[in-house]
């Protein structure tokens, strides 16, 4: 065993708590690198895709709609669950034209991350989506988004406020500004 294979730990057992349509709850019995037992509780859930849509103007397309889990309406980067089977480039292309009406004649994967890994298996794809088509919007039954293009300028200074508080939306909006994307984007859209 090498140094850094040293702080993995041993699942012993798995035992579903709860299973549900988007997630399920396991607890695992796990041996600890020094020999000790203890419990762990894992959220599994079937991964996710995020979108950084541009408009012709360079704005960002942003959603708002109101999170139950924290009781807020929170401003989102449009994003969404992966159905069974489903490639993540056509989740991402889904996703972006039911919240928002928009559907992307190029797509490009960024990057991806998980959302908390200290006990949920989430892991979230990032993608840029440029030469927007619009479309109406086909939300799910349960779901009602507000759609507002903003400039980059005024996201950023969202996140400064706290008035942006959703992750995986502050993980996006600077990975673009931070990004070769965003510069070359920028340059093209000033010229």
């Amino acid at each position: 065993m090498n140094k850094e294979d040293s702080i993995e730990k041993q699942i012993l057992s798995s035992t579903y708590i709860y299973q549900g349509k988007i997630i399920n709850l396991r607890q695992d019995r796990v041996k600890l690198p020094d020999g000790r037992e203890t419990e762990r509780e894992i959220v599994e859930h079937p991964g996710a895709v995020v979108i950084l849509a541009l408009t012709d103007d360079g704005k960002l397309v942003m959603i708002r709609q109101f999170r139950e889990p924290v009781n807020e309406v929170l401003w989102e980067l449009p994003a969404g669950t992966v159905e069974e089977g489903e490639d993540l480039v056509r989740c991402a292309k889904r996703e972006l034209e039911e919240e928002t009406g928009y559907y992307p004649r190029k797509i490009k994967k960024l990057l991806s991350f998980f959302s908390t890994p200290g006990f949920c298996n989430e892991r979230l794809t990032l993608f840029l989506a440029e030469d927007l088509e619009e479309r109406s919007k086909n939300e799910d039954a349960d779901e009602f988004i507000q759609v507002k293009n903003l400039k980059i300028s005024e996201v950023l200074k969202m996140i400064k406020g706290n008035v942006i508080k959703d992750a995986k939306t502050i993980i996006g909006i600077l990975y673009l500004v931070s990004s070769i994307e965003y510069t070359v984007y920028s340059e093209e859209r000033r010229s």
